[in-house]
């Protein structure tokens, strides 16, 4: 089937009003991109993995960086401010991983050091909107290079 949020004529709309929100937010399109790319990996999900590296890479951000998402732990390419946006984005994305609190304080308190409220505000809806699309993908097989809604 097509991708719900195309089937549905509002679907999109909504959705378009979180992009819009996300947009206003104050983070970077390259930081939008990195953690949809790292909560896509984390979901499995190669439709939205392709496409967050396509994104990155017609942005003209380096083959080392985009490689080196799965991995940003370990790799040099990644300043402070983007490891708490991938720090707090595997915490959200792995909710069903935790015992205790979904996000950690040590987690939220790192990144309220490198974000305000208005970025963070769209650094989780990014997260949200991405597992979101994540989850749907995988519901009705989309492969990795498929246009969306077609």
């Amino acid at each position: 089937m097509k991708n719900p949020a195309f089937v549905l004529p509002d679907g999109m709309k909504g959705i378009a009003a979180i992009f819009k929100a996300i947009n206003q937010g104050g983070i970077s399109h390259e930081l939008q991109e990195i953690v949809g790319l790292r909560a896509s990996q984390i979901n499995g999900c190669s439709a939205c993995v392709h496409a967050h590296a396509q994104n990155l890479r017609k942005a003209g951000v380096s083959e080392e960086r985009v490689a080196a998402v799965a991995a940003w732990r370990e790799a040099p390419f990644f300043s402070e401010d983007e490891a708490a946006a991938l720090r707090l984005t595997e915490s959200v994305t792995r909710l069903a991983d935790r015992s205790g609190d979904a996000v950690p304080d040590r987690v939220w308190d790192e990144a309220a050091d490198h974000f305000d409220e208005q970025q963070l505000a769209a650094l989780l809806l990014v997260i949200g909107v991405t597992n979101l699309f994540n989850r749907l993908n995988a519901a009705i097989k989309e492969p990795a290079g498929t246009s969306w809604g077609q």
